[in-house]
């Protein structure tokens, strides 16, 4: 059976050996590492690579030996803190799918992880991540190596069934056979706007493989919402950019020097605070489901599930100054001092000032960035 998930699946124990070499084959992922040490030959950096590898034979090793360190001084460098909440799940032998909110391509989920490991549970995540994002064969290789399975994105209507199928069959696979959790995004993409919704259509894929009926199949995920809260996305003026590309020209597509531009700005661009807040486990209410329709189970489970993750939110001054701002208003300006305001504000101009395009809407900019920062305070209070 294991056979089956071959094309989607992480690597498995035993196989890291064969993939550090093919990394080290890769003639971009060596042109990469040149520009971290332009003085070191190559035999020399290849050498020091294997040598490193030495004891590492599974995803899990290789990120407590490679990804960890990185990851925390990122942390320390890009950020002013992480803080992780988790007082709906517990570290035990209880295997969870995290379901999250988006703000960063690659750091979502990596911080997840990092939090999972800090805070005692047992193992981290196996990741979902789109084939879009696999630009170059290094790329998938390294994802692969941490933990992540692959989403095929842009198929046919009849492909895209059979791809789903197969993923249903791979996560319930990965929770109730290999014991791993797993980390996916509540929609394709990011919320561009920070208005985080739930597809349905997600929760249908979930439910295409398990047994008995739609609560039971969800049931055996065992779906944990996560909310994840960013005190500034550090790819908000990239985001602001492409919506006004897409206002001026609807048929506007990124490119894969896009996406690259996007995780490279969200990696080492500065996020200030960041909170996660893994909620209760839907399990605890998903039987008080179990006689809807069928037609309005998945919406409410969507509904429900937005419902935590917004009530989850961390809020920051920025985000009661972005709403007042943008509704011309001081409804919330006991959330922030003067300073914090004239702070933001300094803020939003610099985002603006980054975006470099043919005739720039300063106004439309602005507008997009508000919206970015007022939407968690919007959704958090009609979640309450």
């Amino acid at each position: 059976m294991f056979n089956e998930f071959d094309e989607i699946r992480p690597f498995g124990e035993g196989e890291v050996k064969q993939a550090v070499e093919s990394l080290l084959a890769d003639r971009q992922f060596s042109r990469m590492l040149r520009g971290f040490v332009p003085w070191m030959p190559a035999w020399m950096r290849n050498g020091l690579i294997r040598l490193a590898f030495v004891g590492v034979n599974s995803p899990l090793q290789f990120q407590l030996r490679f990804i960890k360190p990185v990851l925390k001084r990122i942390l320390r460098k890009y950020s002013t803190g992480c803080s992780f909440s988790y007082s709906g799940i517990a570290p035990g032998p209880e295997r969870y799918t995290f379901i999250s909110n988006h703000r960063d391509i690659v750091l979502d989920s990596a911080i997840l992880d990092l939090m999972l490991y800090e805070h005692g549970f047992p193992t981290t995540c196996e990741i979902a991540i789109g084939d879009n994002l696999l630009i170059y064969p290094w790329i998938k290789t390294l994802v692969k190596l941490n933990k992540a399975f692959t989403v095929k994105r842009g198929l046919s209507p009849r492909e895209l069934l059979e791809s789903s199928q197969k993923m249903s069959r791979y996560m319930h696979y990965a929770i109730q056979e290999k014991h791993e959790n797993i980390w996916i995004a509540q929609r394709e993409g990011r919320a561009k706007d920070s208005s985080d919704q739930t597809q349905e259509s997600l929760l249908k894929m979930f439910a295409m493989a398990g047994e008995g009926s739609i609560i039971d199949r969800l049931k055996e995920l065992n779906l944990v919402p996560l909310s994840i809260s960013y005190e500034y996305d550090p790819c908000d003026y990239l985001k602001a950019q492409e919506f006004q590309m897409k206002r001026d020209n609807p048929a506007f597509k990124k490119s894969k020097q896009d996406d690259l531009d996007n995780m490279k700005t969200g990696i080492f661009g500065q996020k200030g605070r960041i909170h996660y807040e893994a909620l209760p486990c839907i399990n605890t209410w998903l039987d008080e489901l179990a006689d809807l329709p069928k037609t309005e189970v998945f919406g409410e489970i969507a509904r429900r599930i937005d419902q935590q993750i917004h009530s989850g939110y961390q809020l920051y001054p920025g985000n009661y100054v972005a709403l007042d701002l943008l509704q011309g208003t001081s409804t919330y300006a006991d959330k922030y001092t003067e300073a914090e305001k004239k702070t933001f504000e300094s803020y939003l101009q610099s985002r603006i000032d980054l975006v470099q395009i043919a005739d720039k809407d300063e106004a439309f900019l602005r507008e997009r960035i508000l919206t970015m920062y007022a939407n968690p305070v919007i959704n958090k209070q009609k979640s309450q």
